[in-house]
């Protein structure tokens, strides 16, 4: 861009020289343009004349539209960098970081919302088991075994949590990693927030698909992990972003529950920030519904 601003000024500088001093020339030698060319050579010198005025006039406009250009730059970086300014400051003060704590229970998921989900082909709210195919899982569910984790959480700093969304779910058994990630096409899983009017706490749901010839999961057991690690994504109330990965360290159960559940009893929760809070994008319903018309109607 700067070669091409070049360009044009000496362009013109060019230009304006050359008419300068062809019109200078003209007017010097007046009388004998007249004398041989009677009025025509007066008219051409006033034609050189003329002309070098609107080079003037030309050149000088040019030099005002690039400064108004060059001052509307500065004020859009400005007002660029006032916005990032005013995004970074309130994400530095709305966000939200969880703390797990108490107990983690693992059990298996309720047939109603396997029917609700599963037999519907939503996958929105279940993390999958590496190497296994997802078409499959909606043909075939009958093959597969459905497991609930509800783990009690508090904010330990920030505002309140309005959704949770599960990236990469890990769990370690001796030297044996299982690992569950998001349905392919998608982000993440979202997780359930369940509020116990009992306790007095939230609590957070991760539901997960796995074959039913695995041995990460048997209900007639007790199933010993040595860690679990989450890769997380926490929105706040007011939509700022906040990513990290969550490490649970705990005491493996003692006893099986009547109806099959394990209680691992959380030591510790160790979480790591892996990307800075970020404002995200919250639109309304009826916003995107509009946008959607909108786009129809430009096709």
């Amino acid at each position: 861009m700067k070669d091409k601003k070049f360009s044009i000024i000496n362009l013109m500088i060019i230009i304006s020289s050359i008419v300068f001093f062809v019109a200078l020339i003209a007017l010097l030698f007046g009388d004998w343009l007249d004398q041989n060319f009677n009025v025509i050579g007066i008219r051409i010198a006033t034609l050189f004349v003329a002309f070098a005025s609107f080079c003037s006039s030309t050149a000088f406009s040019l030099l005002i539209f690039m400064h108004n250009r060059t001052v509307n730059r500065a004020n859009d970086d400005a007002n660029k960098r006032a916005e990032l300014f005013r995004n970074l400051t309130f994400a530095s003060t709305n966000y939200s970081i969880i703390e797990f704590m108490d107990r983690m229970l693992i059990y298996d998921e309720s047939p109603r919302y396997v029917e609700k989900y599963i037999y519907k082909k939503n996958l929105d709210f279940h993390m999958i088991e590496d190497q296994v195919p997802e078409e499959d899982i909606t043909k075939n569910p009958e093959n597969y075994r459905f497991i609930s984790i509800k783990i009690p959480f508090k904010v330990s700093e920030g505002k309140l949590v309005s959704s949770i969304i599960l990236d990469k779910l890990k769990f370690k058994r001796d030297d044996v990693n299982y690992e569950f990630s998001a349905p392919r096409g998608m982000k993440g899983s979202r997780a359930y927030i369940l509020y116990n009017e009992q306790t007095k706490r939230n609590n957070v749901i991760i539901n997960l698909i796995a074959p039913k010839d695995t041995d990460f999961w048997l209900s007639s057991k007790i199933n010993v992990f040595s860690k679990i690690s989450i890769n997380i994504e926490i929105i706040s109330l007011l939509g700022v972003r906040v990513k990290g990965v969550n490490e649970l360290y705990f005491t493996n159960p003692e006893q099986i529950e009547g109806d099959g559940t394990n209680t691992y009893r959380i030591n510790s929760s160790n979480f790591t920030l892996t990307e800075m809070p970020r404002v995200t994008q919250l639109y309304s319903k009826a916003v995107q519904e509009e946008e959607t018309r909108l786009t129809e109607n430009q096709e």
